[in-house]
């Protein structure tokens, strides 16, 4: 059986690469979202097997829904309920993979690997994501760009599907050289000196980490990163501010909301939504206004914050964490991503703004000409589980058990540890794991290190995006050893969290 899609697939193409930007979004903007998902709804009911079997298992007829708040009702899905309790062809549309012609595989990481089909088609909502950043932030419709992908290459969705849309931007007519040396450094680096001369800008694509330490890395080398007129485009963890201005000063960066951009995508939805020079404005202005940040997120922590299409993407909030529905070859129908975050409606982020005395897009630093985007915000502060991002590899506390139980090692530790990614005073990322010895055991340096090289090889062995996002120099973690019922760690009769972020 053939794969139903919503359109012919040379329409979508031939929309994409004859209608500009400001009229793709203008159309969006001209359609109900919600009648939208509603739609998504009724063709998954009716041409998806394993949705279709989700709703009888859950004694829904497709019937009953019939509005937007009749919607809202649905049961959420997830991976455990849902993409692993049904085969993969039965929740792609028409029970067949054959409407698909490429798969991306998210992190093996709890024990089994998801598998992520899609179209070549399907890219062309996530493309326009990126044709924003590249069109509205760096102006590459006009300047010739040499854009480096730094993420892994290989089924990890980073790296190829950010070429892929690259590749759509180029062939739509921006003068776009897409490199893939993918996240070795020597490659990078090649790239950049035979390339980037020949070009009006640079772009470097990757895990914030990782581009840092390509930039660091290349100055060392001889790399005049401001002679190429550099920008970055990240995707993956939740960064500082002061992390931005670092990272810009070392490239040259002299307008860093439109220097660079971050994405907020997952391996299951595609890019979600991007950093704008107008949301990085925001953030910046928030980053020196932490009363205001915590007014507004409900937390003094900066998340990360960009705007989104809903007629691409639609959000919703359950108990603090994000929902997604969107169009894919495995549709997604309230999907539950369990990232902490919420929703801001471009109208009211303006009212709050309003509220603190910032009047117009000057007063928060941009050109007075600058015209934003009429589109909502969605800010995620990251997992809302145990779950820690090092290099934009997600490390389950699963696999840190593994490196610690073995036998060699269980006779000095109790078992629980604290995992947490940190920045040292230079901005570099390190996996940190905060270790709880037995009674009366005494630490030592040599103890410190057997465990930091256990919990190593069993996340080169379990997590593959560890083993592949994350460069070899940074892949031992370092352990700290801590005194039974250390109560900075492990409080007696607290219930222990295995994972955290760093300290404010």
């Amino acid at each position: 059986m053939n794969s139903p899609q919503p359109v012919n697939n040379d329409d979508l193409f031939d929309r994409f690469l004859h209608t500009s930007l400001d009229q793709l979004l203008v159309e969006h903007q001209a359609h109900d979202p919600q009648q939208k998902v509603l739609d998504l709804f009724r063709r998954s009911a009716d041409s998806v097997p394993a949705y279709r079997q989700f709703l009888q298992n859950h004694r829904i007829s497709p019937n009953q829904i019939d509005s937007y708040p009749a919607f809202q009702t649905l049961p959420l899905i997830n991976k455990a309920n849902y993409m692993q309790a049904f085969p993969l062809p039965e929740r792609c549309f028409g029970g067949s993979l054959l409407g698909a012609d490429r798969i991306a595989v998210s992190s093996g990481s709890t024990g089994q690997p998801t598998f992520w089909p899609r179209s070549a088609a399907y890219e062309l909502d996530v493309a326009v994501r990126f044709e924003q950043v590249f069109r509205d932030s760096f102006v590459a419709d006009r300047r010739s760009t040499l854009a480096v992908v730094c993420f892994a290459l290989g089924n990890w969705v980073g790296g190829l599907f950010t070429t892929s849309c690259c590749w759509h931007l180029a062939r739509k007519g921006y003068p776009l050289m897409v490199a893939t040396p993918g996240n070795n450094k020597a490659e990078i680096f090649r790239v950049v000196r035979e390339l980037a001369p020949y070009y009006d800008q640079t772009v470097l694509l990757g895990y914030p980490p990782f581009v840092k330490d390509v930039i660091d890395a290349g100055t060392i080398e001889g790399i005049a990163w401001p002679d190429y007129s550099t920008k970055l485009v990240f995707a993956g963890e939740v960064f500082s501010e002061e992390w931005r201005e670092l990272v810009g000063q070392r490239i040259g960066s002299t307008d860093p909301c439109f220097d660079s951009a971050s994405l907020y995508g997952t391996a299951d939805g595609g890019v979600l939504g991007n950093e704008t020079p107008f949301s990085i404005a925001i953030r910046r202005w928030l980053a020196q206004h932490p009363e205001a940040a915590r007014q507004l997120f409900g937390e003094s922590r900066l998340p990360t914050l960009v705007q989104y299409d809903p007629h691409s993407r639609f959000f919703e909030v359950h108990e603090d964490t994000l929902v997604v529905s969107g169009e894919n070859s495995v549709p997604l129908l309230r999907y539950h991503i369990a990232d902490k975050g919420g929703l801001i409606s471009y109208q009211d982020m303006w009212s709050f703004l309003k509220q603190l005395g910032i009047e117009s897009v000057g007063d928060l630093g941009l050109p007075s000409s600058f015209q934003p985007r009429h589109l909502p915000f969605v800010y995620v502060f990251g997992r809302a589980d145990f779950t820690v991002s090092y290099y934009g590899a997600n490390i389950f506390p699963e696999n840190v058990t593994v490196g610690l139980e073995q036998p060699e090692l269980m006779q000095w530790l109790s078992g629980k540890f604290v995992l947490e990614s940190a920045e040292t005073t230079t901005g570099d990322k390190t996996l940190h794991v905060a270790v709880e010895l037995l009674p009366d055991i005494e630490a030592s340096p040599e103890m410190a290190t057997k465990i930091a090289e256990s919990i190593k090889i069993q996340l080169l062995r379990l997590n593959s995006e560890f083993a592949n996002y994350t460069p070899v120099d940074r892949q031992l973690p370092q352990v700290t050893l801590h005194a039974f019922a250390d109560p900075d760690y492990f409080p007696a009769g607290v219930k222990h969290r295995y994972s955290r972020r760093k300290p404010e």
